[in-house]
């Protein structure tokens, strides 16, 4: 199925600059409207989830490694100064093997968390660890009654990127919260900030629409701000491994309706991939 820009609409896009000798001829796209990037061509999130949980999370990913726990931990972290997680409920959305759930889950944090994981092996064994979960995607959370609306923060830790719809699932995380509550997306500092890896390390051949969506810090924000948060946190990417940005529920609306959103110029991101190139080229070629 061919998509839209997922954020403005616009059906005007360019490729990513030397995207395809790096995804064996798969492309992805800039939207020349706000600057996203993003991969027009998709399956169901039903199947993105399955090549996940059955294929890419068996064998490439495990979240026991120490800078997973890492990153984990500075969620964590940032979550407790800025919001609090002491008897919070929290819902982690992609919960993986639960290894965030347990960390929030105890001293110091002392949260109250339940996960959301399309894997049934992984959420096996978080039940086997005494972690409440449920197996399916993000809009299988949502569409329960009985978790709709009842959780003080949700969580999303590179986890955004890598469903079919972005919009869905934010969605999703916005209905699963009280009125008021706090959604956390975690990914990676990558798109109009410094190098941080080869090129060939940031782009794969593996399915294109298993990572449908590349965030920058204004792309992300927009997101957030069309599924109605208020952007209340960002964190300092530009020289952090790691992009965080918290949301409040506020409503359809963000509160701010004259607030522009946030937008990337497309020539911009198209020679930041150019740049990014070259350097692979120069100093870390294959």
């Amino acid at each position: 199925m061919i998509f839209n820009c997922d954020i403005c609409g616009s059906s005007d896009a360019v490729e990513v600059p030397h995207a395809r000798e790096y995804t064996h001829d798969q492309p992805i796209h800039i939207c020349k409207s706000c600057g996203f990037i993003y991969v027009r061509e998709r399956r169901t999130s039903e199947e993105v989830a399955a090549t996940w949980s059955q294929s890419l999370f068996e064998t490439n990913y495990t979240a026991r490694a120490p800078y997973v726990k890492a990153r984990q931990i500075f969620v964590a972290e940032t979550l407790d100064v800025e919001i609090g997680l002491q008897d919070k409920k929290l819902c982690d959305l992609g919960a993986g093997e639960g290894q965030f759930i347990e960390i929030v889950n105890a001293p110091p944090y002392g949260a109250k968390a339940f996960g959301v994981e399309p894997s049934e092996k992984n959420c096996s064994a978080m039940t086997k660890s005494g972690i409440q979960c449920m197996v399916g995607t993000a809009e299988d959370g949502a569409a329960r009654e009985d978790l709709r609306g009842t959780f003080d923060v949700v969580t999303a830790m590179w986890a955004v990127e890598n469903c079919s719809s972005c919009v869905d699932f934010v969605k999703s995380a916005f209905r699963l919260l009280k009125p008021d509550g706090s959604f956390c997306v975690a990914t990676g500092s990558r798109i109009l900030v410094p190098f941080k890896k080869p090129l060939h390390n940031y782009l794969s051949n593996i399915p294109a629409d298993t990572h449908c969506f590349r965030w920058s810090a204004n792309s992300l924000r927009a997101l957030l701000m069309k599924c109605g948060f208020e952007i209340t946190f960002i964190n300092h990417y530009v020289d952090n491994d790691i992009l965080c940005v918290i949301g409040r529920k506020t409503g359809e609306k963000t509160g701010k309706a004259d607030a522009p959103a946030p937008r990337d110029d497309w020539n911009a991101v198209a020679g930041f991939f150019e740049r990014w190139h070259r350097e692979t080229q120069s100093y870390y070629p294959r």
